[in-house]
């Protein structure tokens, strides 16, 4: 036999004993033992039976494990501001969607002053990063919104998700066209997409009523770092009695910036449910994010913001 010869290993039926490379029939239920062929495997069926549902007990946890492993991963970290090279903040309401160009920029730098090359002080009513003039009307807007749909830009569509679905800037209700955008928007990579979709299953609209679907797509929102996604993980979790798991998701948004989420740490935390501990990370971490995305255009920002809705 030559040292290629040696190197094969043949496949063994576990019925027979059977060697070859074409002992490929696999257990249906297991996948982990092969036979020559299907009255073997119907003979060792009772044989094997103990061992096939060890075998899938041990392949449910591993996949169990895996699961979480990917859900309570860090999630991607925002990208920066395009002009103060900032983090963005993780929350849609820190930040503004320019239509004319597609870019996110933070509320800072959206309601700052413009200037031209020469320092002088320009018109504000224009997009900060492309100088394009703001929509004048909601024509005008969903005419951009559309432009950018037709390039595949995702939050564009997931805007236009939000009409479909809240009946608004003259779009009639219609959850299932609704639906359809967030599963485009989804697969285009953006994460709060899901969340629309989460809803949907969660309250019926477009589809059947389906909890487990919900948040099969919230957990698919929060491994792409979308913080409301991972907050409702957290509150799920939280109403089922499963408070180790709810403080994993609460401690993630909270790192992320979401404020609500620090306050059900501390509740856990007052309820007996979490760790001084906890609620002490939770703390310090939201205080970092805060450092971190800080700036005096976007405190006078959040100021501004705070006046105008009292």
């Amino acid at each position: 036999m030559s040292a290629v010869d040696k190197d094969i290993v043949l496949s063994v039926c576990a019925n027979c004993g059977k060697e070859g490379d074409d002992i490929n029939n696999l257990c249906n239920k297991c996948k982990q033992v092969k036979y020559c062929n299907a009255a073997c495997k119907k003979k060792h069926r009772h044989k094997h039976k103990k061992d096939c549902e060890e075998h899938q007990r041990l392949a449910q946890e591993r996949a169990v494990e895996l699961h979480d492993e990917k859900l309570f991963a860090e999630p991607p970290s925002q990208e920066d501001c395009p002009i103060c090279f900032l983090q963005l903040p993780s929350l849609p309401t820190e930040r503004s969607y320019m239509s004319c160009c597609g870019k996110l920029i933070c509320n800072g730098c959206r309601h700052a002053p413009l200037y031209d090359n020469q320092g002088n002080e320009v018109d504000g009513n224009k997009c900060v990063f492309c100088r394009t003039p703001h929509p004048e009307t909601e024509e005008e807007l969903i005419e951009r919104i559309m432009k950018r749909v037709d390039l595949n830009d995702p939050i564009a569509i997931s805007k236009r998700s939000n009409y479909y679905k809240d009946g608004t800037n003259g779009y009639p209700q219609d959850y299932v066209k609704a639906l359809e955008l967030y599963h485009r928007a989804g697969e285009l990579g953006y994460s709060e997409a899901y969340g629309g979709i989460g809803w949907a299953y969660l309250h019926g609209r477009g589809v059947e009523v389906d909890k487990k679907r919900a948040i099969h797509y919230w957990e698919l929102g929060a491994i792409g770092g979308d913080v409301s996604a991972r907050h409702n993980l957290g509150l799920e979790e939280a109403r089922a009695g499963n408070y180790d798991r709810a403080v994993k998701h609460y401690m993630i948004a909270t790192r992320s910036g979401d404020a609500d989420t620090l306050k059900k740490i501390q509740q856990l935390y007052l309820n007996g449910h979490a760790t001084k501990e906890d609620y002490t990370k939770a703390l310090q971490s939201y205080q970092k994010y805060l450092s971190e995305v800080k700036s005096p255009q976007r405190d006078k920002a959040a100021a501004f913001n705070d006046q105008y809705r009292d």
